[in-house]
């Protein structure tokens, strides 16, 4: 971003301005990921309220924190042009509703003894996305990912023993998230101006629940007293919250690093799966966690690499055009006589 280049007279502050910013950038994804990472510690503080009704609040109260985030920010200009787009609201209609199965079966699975194996989803979700890639954008994938992809294929059978079924938590949450990418990039809205989107199409639905939960007298909130109501109100932060953060890391530092940054929160979710919530890792588990970050790892070199030619090509063709135009400019100009009336 900014902090390479030969400093010269007036360039020392551009260039501390770029590493400043960068840092910047740096401690934005790690405060990002890491709430991100560290979110399962937040799920079973909502308790007793049920998976369904702490996923309803935390679609309403985004709704109505990004509302208000917007509304001090100024920005609406995007409403009027997005719903001029059909196409792009029917886009962000299966954005939410995607969103939606993955947020639910994720507080499901945190409040149901299954930090790990949804950690694993996270892990694996890199794979997921080459592989939509593939399937549905026609991409080409180089050898290195292939051998990623495949030794994540071998991952999920040696987990399906290990488990004794297919990990669908872990598959559901990858797949789910991966499709929610996928659909995103074709909609290209900022971080929040998309919550916010996604949000409005979830809240009338997510707002109905909670009013049935409330007929039938099943709702947690009120009942539980006030720190309790709370805690639920503040899943539209928790929501939020990270997302800012990624997106003014987004702006500072190269993807490159930011794909590095993204195995922070499952990470960090697998280590509280084990040590805080003391979930079982018998040997099949460890044998196929091992072939995931055996596959990341492959992954994660490739695109280095894959980056490092990028900007080395692109250094020579700099340089390449830079020479050209030096000898331009030095070349003599053919001799004229300059005719005046």
């Amino acid at each position: 971003m900014g902090g390479r280049g030969t400093v010269g007279t007036g360039t020392t502050g551009a260039v501390g301005g770029g590493e400043t910013e960068s840092r910047a950038g740096l401690l934005y994804g790690i405060a990002a990921y890491a709430m991100w990472g560290l979110v399962p510690l937040y799920w079973p503080l909502l308790k007793p309220a049920s998976a369904g009704e702490i996923l309803a609040h935390r679609m309403v109260w985004s709704f109505v924190f990004v509302g208000l985030a917007l509304l001090v920010l100024r920005r609406w200009g995007w409403v009027r042009e997005l719903a001029a787009s059909p196409r792009k609201l029917g886009l962000l209609t299966i954005a939410a509703t995607v969103i939606t199965v993955n947020w639910g079966l994720y507080i499901w699975s945190v409040n149901n003894g299954h930090v790990v194996e949804s950690s694993l989803g996270y892990f694996i979700n890199p794979l997921v996305t080459i592989a939509l890639g593939v399937l549905v954008l026609k991409e080409r994938l180089r050898p290195a990912q292939w051998a990623a992809v495949g030794i994540g294929f071998a991952a999920v059978l040696v987990l399906a023993v290990g488990y004794g079924r297919p990990p669908w938590i872990s598959l559901t949450l990858a797949f789910s998230f991966a499709v929610y990418g996928l659909v995103k990039k074709q909609v290209n809205l900022g971080g929040l101006e998309s919550l916010a989107a996604e949000t409005a199409v979830q809240f009338l639905p997510a707002l109905g629940y909670l009013v049935l939960l409330g007929s039938r007298s099943d709702l947690a909130f009120g009942s539980e007293g006030v720190g309790h109501m709370a805690l639920l109100a503040s899943t539209g932060i928790v929501t939020a919250i990270p997302l800012i953060c990624f997106g003014a890391a987004a702006i500072r530092v190269p993807l490159s690093t930011l794909g590095l940054l993204q195995y922070l929160a499952p990470t960090f979710q697998f280590v509280l799966g084990i040590v805080y919530f003391h979930e079982a890792m018998p040997p099949e588990r460890w044998a196929g966690f091992s072939l995931v970050w055996l596959a990341l790892t492959i992954l994660t070199w490739d695109a280095l690499r894959t980056a490092r030619r990028s900007r080395a090509a692109v250094a020579r063709a700099a340089e390449e055009a830079a020479g050209r135009l030096t000898e331009t400019a030095g070349t003599p100009r053919p001799a004229t006589d300059d005719v005046r009336a």
